[in-house]
């Protein structure tokens, strides 16, 4: 068996190591993507993301993220998230940045840091895959079944990053 297909199948659990920054609990995500084809007019026709559902039946569809432990940097935490909860893996890009923000639900405060995720490859087995479902969309889709704000200012920051990358590449070729 490939050392790539191998994966935990049982996800961490509990708050001993999580990372707390003046009382925020900090958490991190991922935004994973693919490229269809190049055979698109836009970026939009051939670029898309893949959601997952909330763990919680009818809180809605969001992007792979969870909490930041205290034995991983901010990009191993990043891609175990996407991992456990996604079952995909792949090239990690630049931060698309970092919230705030309030649980709607349990009046915590966090701090959240997304990066986009180019996948290389998913999984037929993973750690959620029992609780979870993955769907590969649409942007726009996207935008209309996440149920997070601060996940969607992500979202267009990879789209507008992604967007002036194919311009550059594109005025390059000429």
């Amino acid at each position: 068996m490939e050392l790539k297909n191998m994966v935990a199948m049982v996800a961490r659990s509990g708050r001993q190591l999580q990372r707390y920054n003046k009382g925020h609990r900090q958490v991190v995500g991922c935004i994973p993507y693919r490229i269809k084809s190049n055979k698109g007019e836009n970026l939009e026709d051939v670029l898309e993301v893949l959601v997952i559902s909330a763990q919680r039946k009818g809180k809605g569809m969001l992007f792979p993220k969870g909490g930041w432990e205290s034995d991983e940097s901010v990009k191993e935490a990043a891609l175990r998230e996407s991992m456990e909860e996604a079952g995909v893996f792949g090239t990690l890009e630049r931060i698309l940045g970092k919230w705030h923000f309030k649980s709607k639900s349990k009046d915590a405060l966090y701090e959240g840091y997304m990066f986009p995720l180019l996948v290389k490859g998913q999984l037929d087995f993973w750690p959620e895959k029992d609780i979870r479902q993955r769907v590969w969309m649409s942007v726009p889709k996207a935008k209309e079944v996440c149920q997070q704000s601060w996940m969607k200012e992500a979202l267009d920051l990879l789209v507008i990053r992604l967007e002036s990358s194919t311009t550059t590449i594109d005025e390059e070729s000429m």
